[in-house]
């Protein structure tokens, strides 16, 4: 059986190969639109606007999500058992103490924002922090901690980048489309005719490809945050066990939003009810099932 160290090696390969994947699927739309209008212009322009837009909100990144999520400070005399498992739990990750934020919201979950570990955040709701024992709130600040760590941050952003560039260019090339740009479609007859076609299929769906990239990127940073907090705790049950009061509770957050909720521990939507399509779910869920997680965490007490 695979020890945790080996799992969390093993995330860390699948998100670089993710994140590779990714790198040559944007270099392939951008080369196809490129070709198809004979305009390296169009991708000088989408960069630019992909890249100015997510680099504000990567440096922004904490005071833009609490004041999305209408965060508050937490103050030690309020919430003693937050502030002292998270000093200890950045003395054993090696980090500084991160700031802390509460959510007054009865739905459990949290979450750990900021472009680096100088400026790092860590933030609960006010249901977490009333529900979980000492044990279970240091493997959700474990879990937080390693996300600070493994500078998921800075990675999400990057693939934020990557579908945001994606997205700009199908929308460029969609609007010159239809406002009659001139491209290759009558070139080198049939076959100039059926690369074309390939191409304007390939562009169209590229948004979508890598949107699904940027949610499986998500999911495995979630896995690896998981066991690297484990590794800090030395305690797989502490997480295991928040994870199930996570998972037992079904109402969503009073305000999730789409824009931040991969960088909770749980999916601030609720639980998902099972169904026949619970596949595509899957396919498109920012967190994966919280079954897996504790059989992965559990599976792997042996190792740890």
């Amino acid at each position: 059986m695979p020890s945790l160290y080996d799992e969390r090696a093993s995330n860390i390969r699948r998100t670089w190969l993710l994140i590779t994947g990714f790198l040559v699927m944007v270099i392939a739309v951008g080369y196809a639109i490129s070709w198809y209008y004979q305009s390296p212009a169009i991708l000088y322009l989408a960069v630019i606007l992909a890249v100015g837009t997510n680099f504000y909100a990567y440096w922004a990144s904490d005071k833009l999500v609490l004041s999305m999520n209408n965060a508050r400070p937490a103050t030690r005399e309020e919430f003693f058992d937050f502030y002292t498992v998270a000093e200890n739990m950045a003395i054993t990750a090696g980090l500084p103490t991160p700031k802390l934020y509460v959510i007054d919201d009865p739905a459990p979950n949290a979450f750990a924002t900021g472009r680096d570990e100088k400026h790092a955040v860590v933030c609960a709701t006010t249901g977490l922090l009333s529900m979980m024992t000492r044990a279970e709130l240091e493997g959700v600040v474990a879990h937080e901690m390693s996300h600070i760590k493994n500078r998921d941050m800075l990675l999400m952003t990057v693939a934020v980048v990557l579908a945001g560039f994606v997205a700009i260019l199908a929308q460029i090339f969609l609007r010159m489309s239809f406002w009659g740009g001139g491209g290759r479609r009558n070139e080198n007859g049939n076959a100039g005719a059926l690369l074309a076609v390939l191409a304007i299929v390939g562009i169209i769906l590229a948004p979508l490809a890598a949107k699904l990239i940027e949610l499986a990127i998500s999911r495995r940073r979630e896995y690896l945050a998981d066991a690297s907090g484990v590794l800090l705790t030395r305690y797989p049950e502490g997480l295991a066990s928040a994870l199930g009061k996570l998972g037992a509770y079904q109402a969503p957050m009073r305000r999730a939003n789409l824009a931040t909720a991969h960088l909770f521990i749980n999916d601030p939507f609720g639980a998902k009810q099972g169904s026949a399509s619970a596949w595509i779910e899957r396919l498109f869920s920012t967190h994966p099932p919280i079954p897996d997680r504790i059989k992965a965490l559990l599976g792997n007490r042996a190792g740890a």
